[in-house]
């Protein structure tokens, strides 16, 4: 067995028997763990990539805000293994990890997913406000930037598409990021408060 799939093995034995390992996330990815990300995509265990990706989702179901995913560095490997995975391409590289990566090896992103109510009048996204905030010490982090994306109907007579909902991404720096720590994502709109949920980073990698 290679020292890649004896890593990518022990790795995922882990992930089977514990569920996730306790370690706080990677602000920077060495080769190994790279190597682990690759494994994780690649198992052809779908119940181990299942568990691996369950404590980056956080359940909110308040509206608009149906749940909120973190991507950490090592998770968007992961992500971009699966990508490939899907179309069939089954080789994925130490090289194509760092392509993955681009210029967001340093950053963890937030993924507010929204669904709108069927008779909103947005003409898009609206400009809602992420940040993380810890209670001890108090503190606010705001992100580097903030992207949005609609998510369209189908056409309606007439013409157009209604905006039925949208994703807002919320791009942190990792180095900012206590690796251990617990924060509270929070989602708002001037001043007001639309959403909130925990995360522990000490739970993710």
């Amino acid at each position: 067995m290679s020292s890649v799939a004896h890593t990518g093995f022990r790795f995922l034995a882990g992930v089977l028997l514990s569920g996730s390992i306790v370690a706080g996330f990677e602000q920077a990815l060495d080769r190994r763990s790279i190597d682990d990300a690759i494994a994780i995509g690649q198992s052809p265990i779908e119940a181990v990539r299942t568990r691996y990706h369950q404590p980056y989702r956080l359940q909110v179901a308040r509206p608009p805000t149906d749940y909120i995913e973190i991507v950490t560095p090592f998770r968007r490997v992961v992500r971009s293994v699966e990508e490939r995975m899907r179309v069939g391409d089954r080789i994925f590289s130490q090289r194509d990890a760092i392509a993955a990566l681009g210029d967001r090896s340093d950053v963890v992103e937030v993924l507010i997913e929204m669904t709108f109510h069927p008779l909103n009048a947005f003409v898009g996204v609206p400009e809602y406000e992420v940040e993380l905030a810890t209670a001890s010490p108090a503190a606010r982090i705001n992100p580097r930037n903030i992207s949005r994306f609609p998510r369209l109907d189908s056409p309606v007579p007439g013409g157009g598409q209604a905006l039925i909902g949208g994703t807002i991404t919320a791009s942190f720096s990792a180095e900012a990021l206590n690796p251990n720590g617990v924060y509270e994502v929070v989602v708002g709109e001037k001043g007001k408060e639309l959403a909130r949920a925990r995360v522990n980073l000490a739970t993710l990698r």
